[in-house]
């Protein structure tokens, strides 16, 4: 895209039709829409993104709801794999798919892909909600729905930057794309407080209050956007999207049974299905590297690795990402199984109350991330990225000095600093990445972005629960038993329920289940009544894990405080402020004609003059 200024009159026509004339390569040359069609762009991808992304969290906090409303006990055996697929699904599909979505959005027109990404969204988002199904086999139903469905997702995150990078000058990309960063990263978390309100009142409204928007978007992106992209037909790269697919399904896939227990053990990384899937899936991975260097025209352009902005944009997204993306996770841990049962909120109350408590986090991204983008317009992504990742670091310290039992204004104040470090660091470095990029070449470096932070997301999401997991191992199943034989249980059951995998008392915590209640079961009734209530009562869970859980709890935000300053360094790497279409080869090339036209002018002027 051309960085000259949008300010032309506006070109009539038809509605729905995509503006645009061919040149000699069947190349795109699209013709410059009117001046308030960036705007249209910017509302209506970020609509798109937003939905997408407030899918990818909303059943964290609905799960209990959907779960009961399908008739299923996550918790015995053999239904964990049920509710991680229906956790983690998406995640991994959308990382699976952007770039695939983003190449073909390059050749054969990002707005028809986007469009296409709302209007399937908007159909799975129905059929998730219509399932006649119980039990298991509703389960399977919904995973397969939710899969579909990031199908979907895929296609609006992996075309939403590289429209708003065609829409906008270069001289406001990082407001534009700042606005839609935030709004990705603001989804996630607005969609655990929409999951709590909605699901208790019917688990189907968590999957049905995206079909109006998906309708619309459908509809509004039709018939608003255009195609302004430098789009080049060219061969689909079969051998390089299967390799990509398989590999990287096999690594996060892999990850995903990671967490689960296997055989004696309290995790699975000892399995060799979780040892077969990682190292099958690098190995393909590997593969597919080669295979890119020799293709003519490859989905995965490693060329543009070269490109020192987008190379180090990049790696700051996936460390950034791999501080952040397990922290939700965690803090609703923290909160469900330990704080909010503490100060007097029953288990089924927690869900919600966690999704509200986390609200200053987002607060902080809205507070920080256009500002960001707006500066990062008139003095580059360096300053503002770097200082972002330090700020994160820095918060991730005060939470690691906060007590299990904490007072909520510090929670509330040390989220509200760590989003406004999240919120300081996306957008720049969003804008940053998609300034360095080709105008041909923005919807594949757009997808290529959302792969490696959607990956991060899901691999963080394994490295926390390993360590909070690891950390619960060392002292729970001892605290445990100890607790449970001080009330009277009787010792077998207390050496039952001490032996099972601490992943279990986890999820247990992360549904809103009353953890004791669920995992002992019918041995309650043994017991008199006032041990039964104490046992299942708001303090004795919290504080049997506190111990344990804060160990977890250090060891992952000490990870966190590393991945941010290291992101932080690369951000730092990154140059100076960068815009392909005016610092590119091809921009130099024109300056370099310019000059030498000029010097020949003056030279002719001189000889004229003699």
């Amino acid at each position: 895209m051309s960085s000259a200024s949008p300010q032309h009159a506006e070109i009539p026509r038809p509605a729905g039709r995509h503006a645009r004339t061919r040149g000699p390569d069947q190349t795109a040359s699209p013709q410059r829409p009117g001046p308030r069609y960036k705007w249209v762009a910017l509302s209506n991808t970020t609509l798109g993104v937003l939905m997408a992304t407030v899918n990818s969290s909303i059943m964290l906090i609905a799960l209990p709801d959907i779960f009961r409303g399908i008739g299923v006990n996550p918790l015995q055996p053999g239904n964990t794999t049920l509710l991680l697929w229906l956790l983690m699904g998406y995640l991994v599909v959308t990382a699976v798919l952007v770039v695939s979505f983003g190449r073909l959005g390059d050749m054969f027109g990002r707005v028809r892909m986007f469009n296409l990404g709302f209007a399937i969204f908007a159909v799975f988002s129905v059929l998730l909600s219509v399932t006649w199904l119980h039990g298991t086999d509703a389960a399977w139903w919904l995973i397969g729905m939710r899969i579909l469905q990031a199908v979907g997702g895929a296609m609006l995150m992996a075309n939403s930057s590289a429209i708003l990078t065609d829409a906008f000058p270069a001289n406001e990309r990082g407001l534009a794309l700042g606005l839609n960063q935030v709004a990705a990263i603001a989804g996630s978390f607005i969609g655990l407080v929409l999951g709590g309100l909605l699901g208790p009142v019917d688990w189907r409204l968590v999957f049905l209050v995206s079909v109006p928007f998906g309708v619309m978007g459908t509809i509004w992106s039709y018939l608003k956007l255009r195609e302004l992209g430098v789009r080049k037909p060219a061969t689909l790269d079969w051998w390089g999207n299967l390799t990509f697919a398989a590999g990287l399904i096999a690594v996060l896939v892999g990850i995903t049974y990671g967490i689960q227990p296997y055989g004696g053990h309290t995790m699975g990384w000892t399995s060799p299905l979780v040892l077969s899937l990682i190292f099958g899936g690098l190995a393909v991975l590997v593969a597919f590297c080669v295979i890119e260097t020799r293709v003519a025209e490859p989905m995965f352009r490693l060329a543009l690795f070269r490109i020192r902005p987008f190379t180090a944009g990049n790696l700051a997204s996936l460390l950034s990402g791999l501080g952040r993306g397990g922290l939700m996770f965690i803090l609703i841990i923290w909160l469900q199984g330990i704080y909010l049962p503490i100060h007097g909120y029953s288990f089924e109350q927690t869900p919600l109350w966690a999704g509200i408590a986390m609200l200053p986090l987002t607060v902080g991204f809205l507070i920080a991330g256009p500002a960001s983008g707006w500066l990062s317009d008139r003095f580059g992504a360096r300053p503002f990225a770097t200082g972002g990742m330090v700020v994160a670091a820095a918060s991730f310290v005060l939470l690691e000095l906060l007590p299990v039992d904490f007072q909520y204004w510090q929670f509330a104040l040390i989220l509200l600093l760590n989003g406004i470090g999240m919120g300081l660091f996306a957008s720049p470095n969003r804008a940053g990445i998609m300034n360095s990029l080709p105008p041909e070449r923005r919807g594949v470096g757009a997808g290529m972005s959302a792969t490696f932070q959607n990956s991060a997301m899901v691999l963080s999401i394994g490295i926390f629960f390993t360590l909070i997991i690891l950390g619960l191992a060392s002292s729970l199943p001892a605290a445990l038993s100890h607790g449970l034989l001080a009330q009277g249980v009787p010792a077998a059951d207390a050496a039952k329920l001490a032996a099972l995998p601490p992943v279990s008392v986890m999820f247990a915590a992360l549904l809103g289940y009353n953890p004791i209640k669920m995992l002992l079961g019918p041995a309650l009734t043994k017991l008199p009544a006032s041990h039964a209530a104490y046992l299942t009562g708001h303090t004795f869970f919290p504080s049997l894990i506190s111990a344990s859980f804060s160990h977890g709890l250090d060891i992952a935000f000490d990870f966190a405080i590393a991945a941010c300053l290291v992101a932080a360094v690369a951000s730092l790497l990154r140059g100076r402020r960068y815009v392909h279409d005016e610092h590119g080869p091809a921009a130099r090339r024109e300056e370099n004609i310019a000059v030498q036209q000029e010097a020949k002018t003056e030279e002719t002027e001189e000889l004229v003059k003699r």
